[in-house]
């Protein structure tokens, strides 16, 4: 669950309990978070689920200090970060998450290639729209899917792909914020394909 940045985001998330939460240190997000701010927040969230900080196009200088200060334990990378940097990233221990844009086979294999800890695979950069599932293949590694998932359609998709993982951000809001309500339907929905199974 991904775009928290109030205390009662994180109230929601502790009552849900997803495996990991994101934040967004994105300037042009509206979704953005200050690092020193989310490491506040990260004080207050259940010790068992993994905070994680989206970055786009971020100084690797400026990563390194947002895990310092503990404000995310895992980076999630949205930009133009190459290869070289997700190494220099992991040299340190950090763990890091890339983000690809799926529009072809292509885009799966560079995701398959990357040398990052796990890949997440995105229909863009918060666009609410899924993309052809068909796309993904046979992929031979784990992966996070994103990218237009709600409570109505990611059940389908953890039952028919196997994702390593779900991540969601806008449906699980209203007017803007997070709703515990829609976090739980979304929560509910992933647990029921995973009951399923």
């Amino acid at each position: 669950m991904c775009g928290l940045r109030r205390t009662e985001d994180i109230e929601y998330a502790n009552i849900i309990k997803p495996d990991y939460i994101g934040y967004v240190f994105a300037e042009k997000s509206r979704r953005y978070i200050d690092p020193v701010k989310a490491a506040e927040l990260t004080e207050l969230l259940d010790k068992d689920i993994m905070p994680v900080g989206v970055f786009v196009n971020e100084t690797v200088e400026n990563i390194i200090t947002a895990v310092r200060m503990g404000a995310v334990k895992t980076v999630q990378l949205h930009g133009d970060e190459t290869e070289k940097e997700i190494r220099e990233l992991k040299g340190l221990g950090i763990s890091v998450i890339k983000a690809f844009r799926i529009g072809s086979a292509a885009d799966i294999a560079a995701a398959e290639s990357s040398c990052a800890d796990m890949v997440l695979l995105d229909s863009g950069s918060g666009s609410g729209v899924t993309f052809d599932w068909s796309i993904i293949g046979s992929m031979k590694r784990p992966y996070l899917l994103a990218g237009g998932l709600t409570a109505h359609n990611a059940e389908e998709a953890v039952r028919r792909l196997r994702p390593f993982g779900v991540d969601a951000s806008s449906c699980l809001e209203t007017d803007g914020f997070k709703d515990l309500e829609k976090m739980r339907a979304f929560a509910e929905a992933v647990r029921a394909a995973d009951i399923q199974q």
